[in-house]
């Protein structure tokens, strides 16, 4: 700016100084542009307008203010004499409406990019567009350094009134306003050290922000796209909250704020939560500073607990409380806020803000004009945050989100929307409720979450026990391959025949239905021939990794009360504590010389039709097996899993997977895990084949992609540690190979680069408490969303999820 032209110089404002930081950090964002639309419809006299725009402009400071920093141990504002508005006329008449819409879009995301130079005034730009005769579309564009919310009815106030009189052909004038740089004055006359001690112990424990989106990289990246979207609360609903606000002296604000709150409670699952809020920042003590034309409002933390137990009037009313505290210390800046907690520095403070908005812009419009009529449009701006909620308090409350597309999609933020409006609902239609029995879910949620969604009981036509299954296959295809291992390949009949033989000897050794039997045997197809002799007599085998650790394995035999052990020798240096113990291998001459048909165990019938409850008379079920958790939660406990729960999940998981007997199963789980009894089962029940590699196969990724190929695998289960292994080791997929992942969580870039190499990707979910899995999502390239991790799809068959 030209010396000679410079009115003033001073300090930046809290807020001017955090706006200014985002702004050079990231200039073409579009952060803190905000472009108000209007509608004009009448005879415009266009030079009254540019006269009346100027005069404004002229009247205040604020407005001819640009701002500079280079070589400035602080940044200052300069105001300057003279500055010049800016409008731009432009006709759009022989456009047609749809083209209007595209060429406005295409202007305001361009004035957006394109920002302001902000050491050079005017900070603010105008569009007057001719859509038709006498009717025009307005567009003010200015940078939010200059004016808050509450300085658009003013100088819009002042605009009108001097238009009216320069189209009237008359001469008008107002009282001088108070410069913005008497706020500024006030500012620095203010105490800080008190405000500083407030903050301090306001944030005292606090270490990070309230998490909502769970993208690591969510404030590295500066190339955010936001997007909006708007709720209108209902004319009722409106009415009841100003009417429960008024009889609580309570302000609507508080409501808004409990409502946010809440809500960031139920997504973060935290009861310490931190989001900030703008204040209004006009002081009381500062004699006309609501007639101010400038930048008051100043971005502050607040920081709420939830007591569980707590009433939601009383904690509404802590709330209330709260602020009315923290406005005595409104002025000191975010930065040393932030610095005075125990954040750290490359972390936010929060990550969402919510903005209240009460100023009259509507009725300021709305004052008689003869020619003319005035009507506000669309108001767009952004903030630096990934999510802005704005809540606007005029006739009808109305609530807008701005948020980042990077982390969140506008399925996301509708549910939001409809939630904040459940939750203020909850507030006055109960508020003697318990903080902990607040719900987030609407009626039409409700029913859909619990009812629809759980409507997964089914009767299966073939419904048995998973040997009665594979029995019935080795009579209908008995000289198909049922699985191969390293050294020998079984047809159906071969493996039933030995599973047969086993299981008669087991039963002459006094085997009871329910008897818990351990195993402890190397890879390969004799687990399999052994798990199968035991579900045919009726015992639960409790499988025993030869891989664990001794005192695990101990644990396991004490806890499972194990009383009989089948294992090879191999492994007798492990000298597991079990009175009676079958070595197959030593034994194995009188286990080929039992009958080879079928028993006739007398254990429990699985009903014809299974209810919701898989386990609901477990006292009536036999178990099929016991597996053991991880014990990462403390000990290692013992999950059983009845015959009928096992084949419930069978038949149901195969509904969406679709196994046939073409397939090919690669089994890459340690049989400790529950997830092998999918890889075992599932293909022998509809006479598909199992493939059995060797444990050093599974853990070198060139050996498995080799086992893939040659085996010519189609369809594959393992966790995604195990999938990222595949793919670090240079694994180019397979086209005809269904994969399934579960165990533990897949992220959406994984999914990507599976779901390119396979004809099929399912992600899989579920506690073994459930049985191995609860729920299948086919994962498909063109539906994966922008999030950490896969949607985990619905309930199986006969199974529920509750949320």
């Amino acid at each position: 700016m030209n010396q000679k032209n410079i009115e003033d110089i001073y300090p930046l404002s809290p807020m001017q100084q955090g706006m200014l930081f985002h702004s050079l950090l990231a200039p073409e964002s579009g952060g803190y542009i905000v472009q108000s639309c209007y509608e004009v419809q009448g005879s415009l006299n266009r030079t009254a307008f540019e006269q009346a725009w100027q005069q404004v402009i002229n009247r205040h400071s604020i407005l001819r203010t640009a701002f500079v920093w280079e070589n400035l141990e602080k940044p200052l504002q300069v105001v300057g004499k003279e500055v010049k508005a800016l409008i731009l006329e432009q006709d759009w008449r022989h456009l047609t409406p749809e083209q209007q819409q595209i060429q406005l879009n295409i202007l305001l995301a361009a004035q957006r990019k394109q920002g302001f130079n902000l050491a050079k005034p005017p900070l603010m730009s105008l569009n007057l567009i001719s859509i038709q005769d006498d009717f025009y579309q307005l567009i003010w564009t200015y940078h939010h350094l200059l004016l808050d919310g509450w300085s658009v009815p003013l100088v819009l106030k002042e605009l009108l009134a001097f238009y009216e009189a320069f189209s009237g052909g008359q001469n008008f004038s107002l009282t001088k306003p108070r410069p913005y740089r008497d706020y500024i004055a006030w500012l620095q006359q203010q105490d800080l050290s008190s405000a500083e001690a407030f903050w301090k112990k306001k944030l005292q424990g606090l270490t990070t922000p309230t998490p909502i989106s769970r993208q690591l990289d969510r404030f590295n990246h500066l190339n955010q796209n936001y997007q909006e979207h708007h709720l209108q609360i209902s004319e009722e609903l409106t009415a009841k909250l100003l009417s429960f606000a008024k009889q609580h002296q309570l302000t609507i604000n508080t409501l808004v704020q409990a409502a946010w709150a809440l809500l960031l409670s139920f997504y973060s699952g935290e009861d310490d939560l931190v989001f900030g809020a703008t204040y209004s920042g006009r002081p009381p003590q500062l004699r006309g500073a609501e007639q101010i034309v400038g930048l008051f409002i100043n971005t502050l933390p607040v920081r709420i607990c939830i007591n569980a137990k707590q009433t939601l009037l009383e904690w509404i009313q802590e709330i209330q409380s709260q602020q009315i505290e923290a406005q005595q210390y409104q002025y000191i800046p975010l930065v040393d806020i932030h610095r005075l907690s125990d954040v750290p520095r490359n972390l936010p403070l929060f990550e969402s803000l919510v903005i209240f908005e009460n100023y009259p812009v509507d009725a300021t419009l709305k004052q008689s004009l003869k020619n003319i009529k005035i009507k506000p449009v669309s108001t767009q701006e952004q903030t630096n945050y990934p999510l802005t909620l704005y809540a606007v308090s005029d006739s009808h409350l109305s609530l807008k989100i701005i948020y980042d597309c990077e982390q969140f999609n506008s399925v996301t933020i509708t549910r939001i929307l409809e939630q904040l409006n459940t939750i203020l609902n909850n507030i006055i239609e109960q508020p003697q409720q318990k903080l902990c029995q607040v719900s987030l879910l609407t009626p039409s949620e409700h029913r859909k979450l619990l009812i629809e969604w759980n409507q997964t009981q089914q009767s299966f036509e073939k419904l048995a026990y998973v040997h009665q299954l594979i029995e019935t296959q080795a009579e209908q295809t008995p000289d198909a391959i049922a699985v191969i291992d390293t050294h020998q390949q079984l047809t159906y009949q071969q493996l039933n025949t030995q599973a047969n033989q086993l299981a008669h000897y087991l039963q002459k050794q006094g085997i009871q239905p329910e008897q818990t039997i351990g195993i402890c045997l190397e890879r390969s197809s004799q687990i399999l021939i052994t798990l199968y002799a035991i579900l045919k007599v009726g015992a639960a085998y409790v499988p025993l990794d030869p891989a664990y650790p001794i005192d695990r394995l101990k644990f396991i035999i004490s806890d499972a009360q194990i009383s009989y052990l089948i294992t090879q020798t191999s492994l007798n240096h492990l000298q597991l504590p079990v009175k009676n113990t079958l070595n197959l291998e030593q034994h194995g001459s009188l286990i080929t010389q039992q009958p080879s048909d079928n028993l006739s165990t007398k254990i429990h019938e699985v009903p014809a039709a299974l209810g919701a409850c898989i386990r609901e008379n477990c006292d009536t079920e036999n178990l099929a097996y016991i597996i053991y958790t991880s014990g990462s939660t403390g000990q290692p406990k013992g999950v059983q899993i009845s015959h009928q729960a096992l084949s419930n999940f069978l038949l149901g998981i195969n509904q969406t997977l679709n196994c046939t007997a073409s397939d090919r199963l690669l089994s890459v789980t340690s049989f400790s895990f529950d997830i092998a009894a999918l890889e075992l089962y599932l293909p022998l029940t509809v006479g598909a084949r199992v493939i059995i590699p060797p444990t050093e196969t599974i853990a070198d990724s060139q050996k498995l992609q080799h086992q893939i190929k040659q085996s010519n695998i189609t369809i594959m289960q393992a966790t995604p540690a195990t999938w990222q292994l595949l793919i670090l080791g240079g694994w180019s997929g397979k086209p005809h190979l269904k994969i399934l992942s579960g165990g533990e969580a897949l992220d959406s870039y994984l999914a990507i680069q599976l779901s390119q190499r396979c004809q099929q990707l399912f992600n899989l979910y579920g506690p073994t408490e459930t049985t191995i899995w609860s729920s299948v999502y086919e994962v498909k390239e063109e539906k994966i969303e922008k999030k950490p991790t896969t949607l985990i799809g619905r309930p199986i068959a006969n199974t529920e999820f509750y949320i």
